[in-house]
């Protein structure tokens, strides 16, 4: 029998699929198979997606298991504004009805879950937001025992979460209340430098790379109370406003030298400024979270760290924490946002069983749909391509190989496509970090982004060591690598941008047992180029989801700059 784990549905809503043994048959995020990242609601696709990939309708599902709360969220939430009502009664009284239409969304999307499954009620059942969070990266770590976060805006009433993990069991420490985020002030930081909150706090991240953390002590100010205690927010710079966001305080603008329009939102501010405020909330975050989680882990004699929630799809913030922290190791969810829940449901209802053991730790996050070569000619044909059947692997890997080293852009579309934010081989974009002006075509006539938005490097596990000095994060491209000297005499000239100024640089480290095809490609490009690395981006068009179907790669294919597209065995170059 099956467990079916589903995200919270106010937005990424996922679902994931685990068997008896409690591995993963299927997990994928509706909006990548509704094309849209903005989607919410009940996951009907991917839950669809799910049952098809294993073969199974409702009946087979032992439990449906909800990662969120909505009755708990609900009175945490209300308890926070009815403290706050004295100081604000219309902005409360506001809140609290908006806040009840909310829980009554969440109850309803419940009760059709439930229709669905055909199920009483005690089959679907709804879990803690944080503590789905928790097992989604405790479970599935190397560790017997670790002192597990999980940080985002907020779930369930609650911004942050600390436990301990021991065996099959997470015990809760303590939790932290909603508003003291430090998520939700990076959603606010991005809002005021022109980016989408809630959708491009990783430019945010980036831009960081870029400034002088001039306004450091300024944020961690605003984000902390005592030295080496837990991020609480300083009152002083939030304002309480009609409709609930606690925008920035005039002080705050004030501190920060910028003025306010006549509707109170302030005025963007210029690159140079934007570039600092960002490398300032980097640095403050570095700092507080860092010198928070050491004082955990002398606290509670902790060895080992688990990571989840959406604060740390920061790979900068996790390289801090390895690096500035003494924990012996860190494992970081790959999804650490919001549709990584829907794993972490699954194994916590799994888990809840006294006598299961744990499951195997994770060695690769490839669960999502896969194609046949029948299936993927059929696309071809029906969408009239040129294409060139490769009719052995070594002669796939050899024209792509060929085709790299010429300077072109290769799209890959391979095997299962990955479940979570980042492209991690089989929905990926490579291209030769040597070709001339490989960035610039990138970014200007495929990916349609910002010029200070790094690009990863793709390299084999076997190799890593010689050129760079990562954790085993780095398999998921969730922290960053520090570059030797041997990778940066290669990497500074004549590229330049795939090692930052203090000789960081994104990296995807290739394991032979998780992506064969992909290591066997990075060989041979060590063959016959400077070094087995290559640039490894996500194969995607401007502002969608990563490619899933092969209709999607040939339209996107098409629609971009991109020279070539290896599609199973087929093989379509532009001319």
């Amino acid at each position: 029998m099956y467990i079916l784990g589903l995200s919270t549905t106010e937005h990424d809503p996922a679902a994931a699929l685990i068997d008896e043994r409690g591995a993963v048959v299927a997990a994928i995020e509706e909006g990548k198979l509704g094309r849209s990242r903005g989607l919410g609601g009940i996951p009907r696709a991917a839950i669809r997606f799910c049952f098809d990939r294993a073969g199974i309708g409702w009946r087979d599902v032992k439990r449906v298991a909800i990662a969120t709360q909505p009755g708990r969220s609900w009175m945490r939430k209300a308890f926070f504004r009815v403290r706050l009502a004295p100081f604000s009664p219309i902005s409360s009284a506001y809140f609290l009805n908006k806040s009840l239409g909310e829980l009554g969304r969440e109850l309803n999307n419940f009760r059709i879950v439930r229709e669905m499954a055909g199920a009483p009620s005690g089959r679907v059942s709804g879990l803690d937001h944080h503590l789905c969070h928790a097992a989604s990266a405790y479970f599935v770590s190397p560790f017997d025992q670790a002192l597990i976060v999980s940080f985002d805006s907020q779930g369930d009433g609650r911004s942050g979460f600390v436990g301990l993990g021991e065996g099959t069991r997470i015990r809760e420490l303590f939790s932290i209340p909603f508003p003291h985020s430090l998520a939700w002030v990076f959603t606010q930081v991005t809002r005021l430098l022109g980016f989408s909150d809630r959708a491009e706090e990783h430019k945010t991240q980036w831009l960081s790379l870029m400034g002088e953390p001039i306004f450091a002590a300024l944020f961690v100010e605003m984000i902390r109370r005592h030295p080496h205690g837990p991020p609480h927010l300083n009152a002083k710079y939030f304002e309480n406003d009609f409709v609930g966001e606690f925008p920035f305080s005039d002080e705050f603008y004030r501190r920060l030298g910028l003025h306010l329009s006549s509707e109170r939102h302030a005025v963007t501010p210029e690159l140079t400024l934007r570039m600092n405020i960002a490398s300032s909330l980097q640095k403050a975050t570095e700092v507080v979270v860092t010198e928070w989680l050491e004082s955990l882990r002398e606290r509670n004699q902790s060895k080992c760290l688990c990571l989840a929630g959406g604060l740390f799809l920061n790979p900068l913030l996790v390289a801090a924490i390895e690096r500035q922290t003494t924990f012996d190791k860190v494992f970081v969810q790959p999804a650490a946002g919001n549709a990584g829940t829907s794993l972490g449901a699954a194994w916590l209802a799994w888990h809840q069983s006294p006598q299961r053991s744990r499951v195997a730790p994770m060695a690769s996050a490839y669960w999502g749909p896969s194609y046949s070569n029948e299936e993927i000619k059929q696309v071809l044909d029906n969408c009239k391509s040129h294409y060139r059947w490769c009719d052995s692997e070594g002669r796939k890997i050899e024209a792509a190989a060929e085709l790299l080293k010429a300077g072109k852009i290769v799209a890959w579309f391979q095997g299962a496509a990955e479940f979570g934010p980042r492209a991690l081989g089989n929905r990926s974009l490579f291209a030769s970090p040597w070709a001339e002006y490989v960035q610039e075509n990138l970014n200007d006539f495929i990916k349609h982004r910002e010029s200070f938005r790094p690009f990863a490097l793709a390299i084999r596990e076997e190799d890593c060591d010689e050129y760079f000095d990562c954790s085993a994060n780095a398999r998921f491209m969730t922290t960053m690598a520090k570059a030797k000297e041997k990778a940066r005499k290669l990497l500074d000239s004549p590229t330049s941008g795939f090692v930052s100024k203090e000789g960081f640089t994104r990296l995807h480290v290739v394991t032979f047992e998780s992506n064969p095809l992909l290591s066997k490609l990075l060989k041979r490009m060590g063959e016959i180029g400077p070094a087995p690395m290559l640039v490894n981006t996500s194969f995607n068009l401007f502002g969608e989801p990563l490619v899933m179907t092969p209709r999607d790669a040939v339209r996107s294919y098409y629609c971009s700059g991109v020279d070539a597209l290896v599609a199973g065995d087929f093989l379509l170059t532009k001319r």
